[in-house]
């Protein structure tokens, strides 16, 4: 079936739009390509060095330029349990590598932090520049000139976002993303939340915070709420990166395993040295990227990537906005129920028919571009599968089930949960932000109410510990923008807002920081662009202004004439916290050049 005609209205505006970069790049691509196996332009010396620890078959294997070499970019580290299995995948893929007459190397790691640890920390205040990073760390790796073909081992929040940078950057080369799946299901993600307001009211102790957190966070894999890391994998796997079925295999398993070994066989079938070349950069279209912005949108996805999808895609050339997202947003019907927008995990997702069974639907409706390019082909047909061990030890697929096997979880085209995707721009007199509205009940999609200002996120929290955050209020939580101090994640802020929310308040907040695929209940317009160390009107904002979000218009303002409002003297915020300790220090060139949030927050891409 044909796209919708409302999606390849805005894709064609996504092509029109995009012209000045993607010929250019596609151009850059297309000589780099052409220049056969990179091996060949190394020197003598230069290629002893690539191979010195190779057996002697695979010096000459690869001497001879007739095999092909896999490069492998990992994110593993034992301490971050979304990561930890990537430990045995090296061996896994160089065992398949060789069975299918090629060879494999790691070409280099990459950081790979935890937002979940660094939470309320000074750390977190480099998990955004991170992805930056990771996809120059990968290009480190790359630049050896070695491989033929590439495998992207990587999970979480940043992680993930870096690597297709990077892919799309050495876009010459066939890329091929390999997950390590979900952790097995835990204590059930309301409980978790239960004991979280709970401590936050003083009502119980660290110690049984602390054991409800270990209950939730228990082993190796991604957390299984529907934040960033799971997100991404959901990408991937529309974006047509994944292997089909890929994405929510637990790790540990023989099947996880025989997918491993499958994407290293596949990732070396796909080189420029035999018949179904697939460059990466060629591969990820506008069509993709639309495909995964749908796909955001029908599962509930995180607001991260409203920033994320937007560097990614302009590292292929191709230039998307939040208009395009909120505009698709208003088409796509939301067809997940995972929590923070339900209480399903992501393991019970994949058990109601996970995303061979979204994917069908999505098609089914036209609302996703079947004619694209994957890892395995043409079209996104050969993803409406579930997934599962054969006899023989092989990965095996079968077609998806026509009918959810949880209604509750995963619903039909014809049955969606709400009919628009609840991921939206706002715009007015306070600039551009972003809401997520899928988990907000539809009587607090408007609040208008008085401004508390706030410039970090202790001090709001300070407030509620003494009692001052009374009756109706926008928490203005500023100075929290990439230029500030690098746009940390303000989750402490959830638990507080949605106590004082419980209690019947009408609550929410305005900031230019972020609250990822957790922002929940309370409304929350983020990602405010221009932020206040820029000058922006959020800035401009005073203790007891009306300020109104309006996620139904998709309008921020504060009720201020334009005229008085413009010549307010911004707020000035202290920042010379944020400039030191952790590493911080490090990153004060990132902080200095970084792009606007709508623009990606990047310090690649402005």
């Amino acid at each position: 079936m044909s796209a919708d005609s409302r999606i390849a209205s805005i894709t064609a505006r996504i092509v029109e739009r995009s012209k000045p970069h993607r010929e250019p790049y596609l151009d850059r691509v297309r000589r780099a390509a052409s220049s056969g196996p990179h091996r060949s332009v190394l020197g003598c010396g230069n290629l002893a060095h690539g191979f010195a620890v190779c057996s002697p078959a695979e010096k000459v294997a690869l001497a001879g330029d007739r095999v092909a070499n896999l490069g492998i970019i990992t994110s593993y580290n034992d301490m971050l349990s979304a990561h930890q299995p990537f430990e045995t995948y090296p061996a896994l893929i160089r065992q398949a590598a060789s069975e299918a007459g090629g060879v494999a190397q790691v070409a280099g790691g990459v950081p790979a932090m935890c937002d979940g640890v660094t939470q309320g920390q000074p750390g977190m205040e480099l998990s955004l520049f991170s992805r930056d990073l990771i996809a120059m760390a990968a290009g480190v790796g790359l630049s050896h000139n070695m491989f033929d073909s590439t495998v992207y081992l990587g999970v979480c929040d940043k992680i993930v976002p870096g690597l297709v940078i990077a892919a799309l950057t050495f876009g010459h080369l066939p890329a091929i993303f390999v997950p390590a799946g979900p952790m097995t299901s835990g204590l059930p993600n309301d409980e978790k939340a239960r004991v979280r307001q709970l401590f936050a009211e003083g009502k119980v102790g660290r110690d049984e915070l602390l054991e409800a957190e270990s209950k939730s966070y228990h082993g190796p894999g991604t957390c299984t709420f529907y934040g960033t890391a799971n997100s991404n994998q959901m990408l991937m796997e529309i974006m047509g990166f994944h292997l089909p079925g890929a994405s929510f295999i637990n790790p540990g398993t023989p099947l996880r395993d025989a997918l491993t070994k499958e994407a290293a066989k596949r990732a070396l079938a796909i080189t420029a040295m035999g018949n179904e070349f697939t460059p990466a950069g060629e591969m990820i279209d506008e069509r993709s990227i639309v495909n995964g912005v749908v796909g955001l949108h029908a599962t509930g996805g995180s607001t991260n990537h409203t920033m994320h999808l937007v560097a990614m895609a302009r590292a292929a050339g191709i230039v998307l906005t939040w208009q395009d997202i909120s505009e698709l947003s208003d088409i796509v019907p939301l067809l997940a129920r995972v929590y923070p927008n339900g209480l399903a995990d992501v393991n019970h997702f994949h058990a109601a028919g996970g995303m061979g069974f979204l994917i069908s639907q999505l098609l089914r409706a036209g609302l996703l571009h079947d004619d694209v390019r994957t890892v395995v082909g043409q079209g996104l047909d050969a993803y409406k599968i579930d997934v599962r061990l054969g006899a023989d030890g092989n990965v095996e697929r079968v077609p998806t089930p026509k009918e959810s096997a949880d209604p509750k979880v995963l619903a039909t085209i014809d049955q969606p949960f709400q009919h628009s995707g609840g991921l939206k721009m706002l715009t007015g007199n306070l600039g551009k932000a972003v809401i997520k509205i899928s988990a907000v009940k539809p009587d607090r999609h408007i609040i208008e109410a008085p401004a508390k200002i706030f410039h970090d996120q202790a001090e709001l929290n300070a407030a509620f510990k003494a009692g001052k955050l009374e009756g109706d209020f926008v928490a203005v939580v500023r100075f929290q923008g990439p230029k500030a101090n690098g746009m940390p994640e303000l989750h402490k802020l959830t638990t507080v807002l949605g106590i004082l929310q419980d209690r019947g308040q009408r609550v929410a907040i305005l900031t230019d920081g972020r609250m990822s695929g957790a922002s929940g209940k309370v409304p929350a317009a983020i990602h405010v662009t221009p932020e206040a160390k820029d000058g922006g009107p959020i800035a401009r904002i005073q203790e007891g202004d009306i300020v109104r979000i309006d996620a139904v218009a998709g309008t921020i303002e504060v009720l201020v004439e334009d005229i008085a409002l413009k010549t307010r003297v911004p707020a000035h915020a202290d920042l010379s916290d944020n400039d030191f300790g952790m590493g911080r220090e490090l990153f004060a060139p990132f902080r200095a050049i970084a792009g606007a949030a709508d623009q990606g927050a990047s310090v690649l891409f402005h």
